[in-house]
């Protein structure tokens, strides 16, 4: 199988139109949040998601913006499984970046990615979405690689 890279933020990448990955004014709707459980040794942790399901809203992800509550996140949710990389530009607070498999557990985990940066994390191997959270909720949650993220996406739990 043919390895896809995807940058969230690389408009080239994502075929997206420059808009919206490059002007903090541009607008990007998300929808309404949705419920979001992960199960973990700790215990289930639900957080209210934001799904970035097209190109658009997958470039522009959390950009710009300026805080997060401690119980919300975003869904990057693939067309087809991949390998993803991301970088934090033009991201201006601190995230988790849980990268998913298919079946909803969680293979990789990059914490606190800093702000600013545009060194890489990769999911170096395929996954079907990519799972934000603010940073260092993971660790104080015990959020592990191996855990399970129940969501409508993954098809392990209600809509």
């Amino acid at each position: 199988m043919k390895k896809i890279i995807v940058s969230f933020v690389l408009a080239a990448l994502l075929g997206a139109t420059a808009s919206a990955q490059t002007s903090r004014n541009d607008v990007v709707d998300f929808g309404a949040p949705q419920p979001l459980t992960i199960t973990s040794q700790s215990g289930e942790h639900t957080f209210m998601v934001e799904e970035a399901k097209t190109l658009d809203q997958q470039a522009r992800g959390m950009m710009f913006r300026e805080e997060m509550d401690e119980n919300s996140g975003m869904i990057f949710e693939f067309s087809e499984p991949k390998v993803a990389t991301i970088w934090m530009k033009n991201t201006a607070i601190p995230l988790d970046i849980l990268f998913v498999r298919s079946n909803g557990k969680i293979l990789k985990i990059e914490h606190m990615a800093q702000p600013y940066k545009l060194r890489s994390a990769s999911s170096e191997a395929v996954v079907a979405a990519v799972l934000e959270l603010k940073g260092g909720r993971s660790l104080e949650l015990g959020i592990q690689p191996g855990d399970t993220i129940k969501h409508t996406f993954f098809g392990n739990s209600a809509p």
